[in-house]
């Protein structure tokens, strides 16, 4: 019997050293990524930065803004390879808890109204659409509104 053991995806903290690890899955899976500044920038500022590891790789990451009350996540991302394997969920899982850690009561988030993928994933964990913010993200003919979700913790 060949028994491997094989590693677990763990979360840590966002470093500077990590930006253009990122920058790779950015790229790869949104059509307007952010910019290698929008991630120090986030950093630098203090927000819940973290990044998903399998083993040495990164495989995912996503950043928190804590107010007074709410939590809002400004993005989240797995490499496309790491698709349909949980760990969405398993990160959005985490940032949640974190959220419930720091007493907050509600946790927001915008979304791409064709991201059929991430709404899915949102609504199955009890995000609820509370608004729409029109021609919010930048797409490939003009703007794409966004959906407002929040989950109540």
């Amino acid at each position: 019997m060949n028994l491997s053991i094989k590693p677990i995806p763990s979360i840590r903290e966002m470093s500077l050293n990590d930006v253009e690890g990122i920058i790779l899955i950015e790229r790869e899976i949104f059509l307007f990524p952010w910019t290698p500044v929008n991630f120090t920038d986030s950093i630098k500022a203090g927000y819940q930065c973290r990044v998903m590891e399998y083993g040495d790789a990164i495989v995912g990451y996503g950043i928190l803004m804590l107010g007074l009350d709410e939590g809002h996540l400004l993005t989240i991302g797995i490499a496309a390879q790491w698709h349909h394997r949980g760990l969405g969920t398993q990160l959005l899982q985490y940032f949640i808890d974190l959220a419930r850690s720091k007493q907050l009561t509600s946790f927001l988030l915008d979304v791409r109204e064709s991201n059929t993928g991430a709404l899915y994933l949102y609504q199955r964990m009890g995000f609820k659409q509370i608004g729409v913010r029109k021609g919010y993200y930048p797409a490939m003919c003009g703007r794409e509104d966004a959906l407002v979700m929040r989950l109540e913790l």
